[in-house]
């Protein structure tokens, strides 16, 4: 049988019941295992998921802040307080769901969140996207207000307000 070599990655056993693989700020690669889970399965389970760690680490790095310098940096966090502050507001009306803040974070694999005191971040990096992909973010944080999931129920409120959310969505990967 061929020997596949699967990239190195930090293991983190914990109580959990689900395998979780994720790129880190470093580039490098974790795995959170359940505490009784094989080394076999844990190493299945990375290499089906090579080709998207590839695609991840790719993505990640051509959005990725190391050739800005911090003057642009600054001004994309400027720009993204003015431009996803503006609209917060517009879809907050649209779609009567309003946060108790906004805030600008430089979240690499994180676009936006949203609290459960529905307070809204966004990372500056979504600045480095099309506006009809930002947009969609706005909306998708603000649906968090009404739905605490990613259930039916949300999409149906996403796709109310951005019938198109599925294209928007394509554009952040």
């Amino acid at each position: 049988m061929e020997q596949i070599n699967l990239p190195e990655y930090k293991l983190i056993r914990q109580k959990r019941k689900t395998l979780v693989l994720r790129i880190r700020d470093d580039n490098s690669i974790e795995v959170r295992a359940p505490l009784r889970t094989s080394q076999r399965v844990i190493d299945d389970f990375v290499y089906r998921h090579l080709k998207w760690i590839d695609k991840t680490k790719a993505r990640l790095s051509k959005h990725s802040s190391s050739d800005l310098g911090e003057d642009e940096i600054r001004n994309l966090k400027r720009d993204a307080l003015l431009y996803l502050t503006e609209r917060t507001k517009h879809y907050s009306k649209i779609m009567n769901l309003y946060p108790t803040s906004i805030k600008i974070t430089s979240a690499r694999t994180r676009f936006g969140s949203c609290s459960y005191k529905n307070s809204l971040c966004f990372s500056y990096r979504l600045m480095l996207y099309p506006k009809e992909a930002r947009d969609y973010v706005v909306v998708h944080e603000l649906a968090h207000i009404k739905h605490k999931n990613h259930g039916t129920d949300f999409y149906k409120t996403i796709e109310k307000y951005l019938p198109d959310y599925k294209e928007r969505k394509k554009l952040l990967k």
